[in-house]
């Protein structure tokens, strides 16, 4: 998934929440599948931030320079800019692209 390519909106809206867990059924279930999906957009946006900015890491710990880079504020203020992660699942709930499974509903299904 690349969250950078999202249409998601930059500013909170608002959802019915009705209408948004018509697939389950269950308006907890539907907050609880965007809230993991959040959660994993969350760790990659984290881990890829990271690894950017680690490329303009110091070796020098010395507490009186304090360097700031031009390029490492310009990355920090994208990442700050991009849709929060919430606002990303939503979407991709609402786009479809979210596989979710149920094993509790599944197991009842079976019986």
């Amino acid at each position: 998934m690349d969250y950078k390519k999202t249409n998601a909106p930059t500013n909170t809206v608002t959802r019915d929440m009705v209408a948004l867990s018509s697939d389950t059924g269950n308006i907890y279930e539907t907050v609880c599948i965007i809230a993991k999906r959040a959660n994993q957009i969350a760790v990659e946006m984290k881990a890829d931030l990271e690894k950017k900015l680690q490329e303009f890491a110091s070796c020098n710990d010395n507490l009186e320079e304090v360097f700031e880079n031009r390029e490492q504020i310009e990355i920090s203020r994208y990442y700050e800019k991009l849709p929060k992660p919430v606002l990303i699942a939503t979407q991709e709930y609402i786009e479809g692209k979210i596989y979710y499974k149920n094993p509790e509903k599944e197991k009842s299904a079976i019986e």
